[in-house]
This record gives C-alpha cells, structure tokens and sequence, in this order.
C-alpha cells in the first residue's frame, strides 16, 4: 500500500468510497434514514475537489485501488477520514492519520462518527463534545473530538 497526494482526477472515486463506506461500516451504528441523509449519493464534485485540493489531502492506494483517503485543513481540522469497508483493520486509517497530522502544528480537532470514536481516542484524541448534528432534518449523534500534541 502507499499513500500519495491526492490528485483531482480522484475525486469522483472518493465520493464513490465515502458513500459505499459510510453505507456498510457506519451501518452498525446509525439507521437507514441516517445513512442515507449523512451519504446520499449526490455529492457536489466540484466543491469536494476545490476542498481537497485546499486541504492537505492524501490518498491510499493498494494494487491500483483506492482504499481510503484523508484530509485536514491548516487549522488543524482533519475533515475526512474514510477506508473502504474490505480494508478495515489493516492500519490504513492510522498511514493516512499520520501522514495528515505531519501537515500540520499544534492540536487537531475531528467530528468523528459513533463508529470512528474508538479509534480515535485509540490515537490519542478525546471527546470535546457530544452534539447532534443535523443532515436533511435527521438527526446523527456525532463527536467533536481533539488531540494536543506539543509543539
């Protein structure tokens, strides 16, 4: 596996992931209805690669697939983090997290899914908050989570 920058031509294989991972691995934890108004399958490409390219955003690849991708902002936000379903548990969310946390100084602060907690704060961080937030008038337990790391 090796993780590399993203490149635009990536993008619409990204959206591709984030909604078939979001509808199988976070599936355990949230309903259909969740599901379906946090990934709907509609995402606006143009404005997720203006993000991307924005962010610090990195890509894992294994055998020419992509299997998960990542990016974090200057401030310190990491915004996405998301590994195909039949990669799960074999430390590519951990290469991507470290190599997103190299791009930046000071804490890093996530809004991490009820099926993404526990690996967080497995890396360090902790839950700041406990806040719902809402997707097309459905609700979704999230968690505003923060790592500080000495500079």
């Amino acid at each position: 596996m090796e993780i590399r920058m993203y490149q635009q031509s990536d993008c619409k294989k990204l959206a591709e992931l984030f909604y078939n991972t979001v509808h199988t691995v976070n599936a355990k934890d949230y309903t259909e209805e969740q599901l379906n108004a946090w990934a709907t399958g509609e995402v606006d490409l143009e404005k997720w690669n203006q993000s991307l390219q924005e962010h610090f955003s990195v890509v894992a690849v294994d055998s020419g697939t992509i299997v998960g991708f990542g990016d974090i902002d200057k401030t310190g936000y990491l915004d996405r983090l998301f590994v195909h379903a039949n990669y799960q548990r074999k430390g590519i969310a951990t290469a991507i997290c470290n190599e997103l946390e190299q791009a930046v100084q000071g804490s890093i602060v996530t809004h991490a899914s009820i099926t993404a907690k526990p690996f967080f704060i497995k890396g360090g961080f902790r839950v700041m908050k406990e806040p719902s937030v809402e997707r097309q008038g459905v609700f979704l337990t999230n968690y505003i989570m923060e790592k500080n790391r000495k500079l």
